[in-house]
């Protein structure tokens, strides 16, 4: 996927309820974001409208009802979250980012462990391509 993926928090929290009820109409995500965030059915509706406008949502129409699907996955919007992170508090450089990350101390040793089996593995990919 080359567009562009920055949602806001209120898209997060829809494209999340999305994702757990799908195929779903909007009074059911409106239920579900209530407690959570007090939203009016009109304001969700209108959001969800917006992130079809945006590729983020697709819809079905079956008489009278539109049922909304994600038109993106987790994964795709996760990039999207972490690319929008890296610019605007590292100006797009990911080496900054990550020893911001390994000096917050808050990684434990098995996921460190993990870490490094990940940058061991893509080097192995990315000497595979030369």
């Amino acid at each position: 996927m080359t567009r562009k993926l920055e949602l806001t928090e209120g898209e997060w929290a829809i494209i999340q309820a999305v994702w757990d009820n799908e195929p779903c109409a909007a009074p059911t995500i409106q239920e579900a974001l209530e407690k959570k965030i007090g939203w009016s059915y009109s304001t969700v509706k209108t959001m969800m409208d917006r992130m079809v406008a945006k590729g983020f949502l697709k819809t079905q129409r079956i008489r009278n009802l539109i049922l909304y699907t994600s038109a993106i996955t987790k994964r795709e919007a996760q990039k999207g979250e972490i690319m929008r992170a890296a610019k605007r508090a590292f100006d797009g450089a990911m080496t900054p980012m990550m020893q911001f990350l390994l000096d917050s101390k808050s990684l434990s040793r098995e996921e460190l462990d993990r870490i490094e089996e990940m940058i061991k593995s893509q080097k192995a990919k990315v000497k595979r391509q030369k």
